[in-house]
């Protein structure tokens, strides 16, 4: 079994001091799993920037030549009041993207079983004509189109466990049956999307699943959400690929977010969506790195990720568990499988 691994230093260059999203967070990541001799056990892939015509696929063509375009030759802007495009920034999203895309190629060419791309700038608040939430490029959801437009895949599963709403791949999707698009995040929060009642519109009615937690929410609370939930959703949607947003904001640690999940807590989700892939769809499942601002709590958790991908057994949790209760989510879960008939 193959594990695709696609990363690049090149994208230590997007990084604005001070700012949350930087390039240490990447940095972090690669250490990490360096140090614990991960990287030479999966199996390397160079990403490539993405062309114009297949950022089409999912921006609109106003956002790219007069917002990007127009931003980098201003020799760099802020889009809106949390996102930065530096000179380069946009060439970089390019590569971003193309990371996730290579991934796709890896698995479904059968050049490797699944992946994880750690690839930066992040991608699941880029709505088809807005940089917002330090993301420029829907990575995620640019990987979705090419799996479908190259591949001919019907059916594409989506599941986005940062503690922010993936807003951006919600609205990409919104009235798309050909995507399941799944989100646990922290609600009220940023970006103040992602209620119960979002499921969809048009053709897409039912194939957007959100599940807004509030704050505190742990380990106890996500294993009921894929026990009770996740599970069901995925068998009746049956996808081809199942492709992750991999966010870990959700950690405890995370400066960024209220929501108690522990490493163990992420690698337990991750090896679920994992047999999920294996029981559904021939083990393919690609995880794209999204948030996650605490160094060391994301670093062991893009870990975990890589070592349950290799199908290793788990670890000791290096970072242990806030001390506290799950609040009581069962009202809200029995909500959740009411609207979806679950």
């Amino acid at each position: 079994m193959t594990t695709a691994y696609l990363t690049d230093t090149r994208y230590d260059a997007h990084t604005l001091p001070g700012h949350p999203e930087c390039a240490e967070r990447l940095q972090a990541i690669r250490a990490r799993i360096a140090e614990h001799g991960r990287d030479t056990q999966m199996k390397a892939f160079s990403p490539e920037p993405i062309s114009d015509a297949q950022i089409l696929t999912v921006h609109t063509e106003d956002y790219l030549e007069t917002v990007l375009k127009w931003g980098v030759t201003r020799g760099g802007i802020m889009l809106g009041s949390d996102t930065y495009l530096l000179p380069h920034s946009l060439e970089l999203a390019r590569l971003s993207a193309g990371a996730a895309l290579r991934g796709v190629d890896a698995i479904l060419s059968g050049e490797a079983h699944n992946g994880y791309a750690a690839a930066r700038p992040p991608g699941h608040h880029a709505v088809p004509d807005m940089a917002m939430g330090f993301c420029l490029l829907a990575n995620i959801s640019l990987a979705a189109r090419h799996a479908q437009a190259v591949y001919g895949l019907k059916r594409v599963l989506i599941v986005d466990y940062d503690v922010h709403h993936g807003n951006g791949t919600q609205a990409i999707f919104y009235d798309d049956p050909s995507v399941l698009f799944l989100s646990t995040h922290q609600s009220p929060w940023y970006p103040g999307t992602g209620g119960i009642n979002e499921t969809g519109e048009g053709a897409g009615a039912g194939q957007t699943i959100n599940i807004p937690l509030p704050a505190g929410v742990g380990d106890q609370g996500f294993r009921m959400i894929y026990e009770e939930i996740v599970w069901g959703a995925a068998r009746r949607f049956q996808p081809e690929l199942i492709l992750v947003s991999a966010g870990f904001d959700a950690h405890w640690r995370d400066p960024l977010g209220g929501l108690k999940l522990t490493v163990n807590g992420y690698a337990h989700l991750s090896r679920e969506l994992i047999r999920m892939a294996d029981e559904l769809c021939g083990g393919r499942i690609l995880f794209v790195q999204e948030g996650g601002y605490n160094l060391e709590a994301l670093s062991f958790c893009a870990l975990a990720v890589v070592e349950a991908l290799l199908g290793l057994p788990l670890g000791v949790d290096p970072l242990g568990a806030e001390a506290k209760n799950d609040p009581d989510i069962r009202p809200l879960l029995t909500r959740v499988k009411a609207v979806h008939g679950l």
